[in-house]
């Protein structure tokens, strides 16, 4: 099942960057949930895509796969923009495996511990967004067990999953994307395959661009805060002040030390 699974997590990734018009095949349905996540000490929505044969086979499992969306997203994103269910129908209908995919709210949290946490009422005094409060502060920002410890284990007790590693995968674009591989690098028990479009797979990196040896990295927090930019509110809480915390949240490094084990 390793193989068809990451097919489908590249494929149906891809695909959902460009959708494309074509005939319906037989649809699966597309319901919005939510769930009290204790890492983050509060309710979260997500959406969940139970494949075509899903309600008439009560005693079938199937695999499941979860989309990380992007920076100033929100969990309605592969679907409303991406078209994802579209695109998972089709591909179905063409021959892939049903699948559930699940799509979580993930803030703007990078899907990670943060290193400097903060509360609800910091986040929620602090500069105007344009969600409100109750949908995008927590409690606890420990946005990578979220994932890994609330939401798998929600969906496994809530949905006719496969509930092993062999049929969990991850994916996600750009800050989804770094979750995605970097969820999947810390929880190798759990996730099978990841994909990431566009992600931020190394965040340290400072050239050349596109990549090429020999790689060059930022050495310092003030170098990283003025190449990230606008983004440096979000990332910066969630990374940190130290060099190490980012460090340890580099999916190039940590992958590297992976392959030395």
């Amino acid at each position: 099942m390793v193989r068809p699974l990451v097919a489908a997590l590249g494929a149906a990734t891809l695909l959902a960057a460009t959708p494309t018009e074509q005939a319906r095949p037989p649809r699966g349905a597309v319901l919005v949930e939510r769930f009290f996540a204790p890492s983050l000490g509060v309710t979260k929505h997500y959406l969940v895509y139970l494949p075509p044969s899903y309600a008439g086979t009560p005693t079938r499992r199937y695999p499941v796969a979860y989309y990380l969306h992007g920076l100033s997203g929100s969990e309605s994103d592969w679907v409303s923009l991406a078209g994802i269910d579209v695109i998972a129908d089709s591909l179905i209908a063409g021959g892939m495996s049903e699948m559930i995919l699940v799509m979580p709210d993930g803030d703007d949290g990078w899907y990670t511990n943060w290193a400097t946490p903060r509360g609800y009422d910091e986040c929620a005094n602090g500069a105007a967004r344009d969600r409100a409060a109750p949908t995008f502060c927590v409690n606890t920002p420990r946005y990578e067990d979220y994932v890994s410890r609330d939401l798998v284990r929600h969906v496994d007790s809530t949905y006719r999953t496969l509930a092993d590693r062999r049929h969990r995968g991850i994916a996600g674009l750009s800050m989804g994307g770094y979750g995605a591989v970097m969820v999947a690098l810390n929880h190798p028990d759990l996730f099978a395959a990841a994909a990431s479009h566009s992600g931020v797979l190394s965040p340290m990196y400072a050239g050349p661009h596109p990549f090429a040896p020999p790689a060059r990295y930022f050495t310092s927090i003030d170098s990283l805060e003025v190449a990230w930019g606008g983004v440096w509110p979000s990332v910066a809480p969630a990374f940190g002040s130290a060099l190490a915390a980012w460090e340890a949240r580099d999916p190039a490094r940590r992958a590297r030390r992976l392959k030395t084990t």
